[in-house]
């Protein structure tokens, strides 16, 4: 079942989690243009005591599909960061997809178990430990724990609709219920905070330049005040619009702009996104469609 499982690793929860990294490099040389492969590992090798340049060079490897090169930098980071859990998770995923012949090779599990020793919630921790349960034939247990981890999954987050399919698929596959579950579990889950991301529907048109947050955003944003949430969303949001305009291929960034407007009763505004999706990538207008009308744009 390892197609299936693999879906949510292939780009919706490989997105930058780290502290630090997502385009700050570029920030502080006062431009949105991405750097090179040689000028990011230039950075790192120049980091003694900063995992956040390490990060930055494992993620555009991961980006390019050089699982080992990634799964090499994220091992630097590791040894100057420890502690980080989404380190070590990222670490696991590259080694996953490097990996030609155990589809959850040793290192990989290692990785993913000592992530969640620092944090019990990594998403992609989690949802790779679920999948060793069902490369093991514990298919039920792996539909349970990645139902718990829906049930945890902020509504809007990059690796929702993955994780839903994947859920839906290892069920079907195994003639396992799950549709009354799936409603359970995605009862009462909180609003999502943050949308931006480039995943699965992008394909190679995503860019590394539209991501998701860092996972320190994720937990300062868990204890701002409504009001603060709102500001730091829409400035986001703000962002997220404009790396579009520079990168209009990207459907994910696209369908995310959308599904942040809504989330910020912006109505007018997602509509106007949605129009200018269809005006970028008209081949894709009806996907595109499928996917406002899901959050009633239309």
């Amino acid at each position: 079942m390892l197609g299936a499982a693999l879906l949510l690793a292939a780009g919706s929860i490989g997105y930058n989690v780290y502290e630090g990294s997502g385009g700050g490099s570029d920030e502080a040389a006062g431009t949105d243009a991405p750097q090179t492969i040689e000028q990011l590992r230039a950075a790192a090798e120049a980091s003694k005591d900063d995992a956040g340049p390490w990060a930055d060079l494992a993620f555009a490897y991961f980006q390019q599909g050089e699982f080992g090169e990634a799964a090499g930098a994220y091992r630097r980071a590791v040894e100057i960061d420890p502690g980080a859990a989404v380190l070590w998770s990222a670490l696991g995923e590259a080694l996953v997809m490097s990996s030609k012949r155990d589809p959850l090779p040793p290192e990989a599990l290692a990785a993913f178990e000592k992530a969640v020793s620092l944090d019990a919630q990594d998403p992609r921790a989690r949802y790779f430990l679920a999948a060793k349960k069902d490369l093991d034939k514990d298919h039920e247990g792996a539909i349970a724990a990645w139902l718990d981890l829906l049930a945890d999954t902020p509504p809007g987050a990059p690796w929702e609709a993955d994780l839903v399919r994947t859920i839906e698929q290892v069920g079907q596959m195994n003639k396992i219920d799950v549709a009354a579950r799936l409603a359970k579990a995605q009862d009462n889950r909180t609003p999502a905070i943050i949308a931006p991301g480039s995943g699965s529907v992008a394909g190679d048109a995503a860019s590394p330049n539209v991501r998701g947050p860092s996972a320190a955003e994720v937990a300062a944003a868990s204890s701002m005040k409504p009001s603060e949430q709102r500001e730091m969303i829409a400035g986001m949001v703000a962002g997220l619009e404009a790396k579009l305009q520079q990168n209009p291929k990207n459907l994910d960034g696209w369908v995310m702009l959308i599904r942040s407007r809504v989330n910020l009763g912006e109505p007018a505004k997602a509509k106007a996104a949605l129009d200018a999706a269809i005006k970028a990538n008209p081949g894709e207008a009806a996907e595109l469609k499928r996917q406002a009308a899901a959050l009633g744009i239309s």
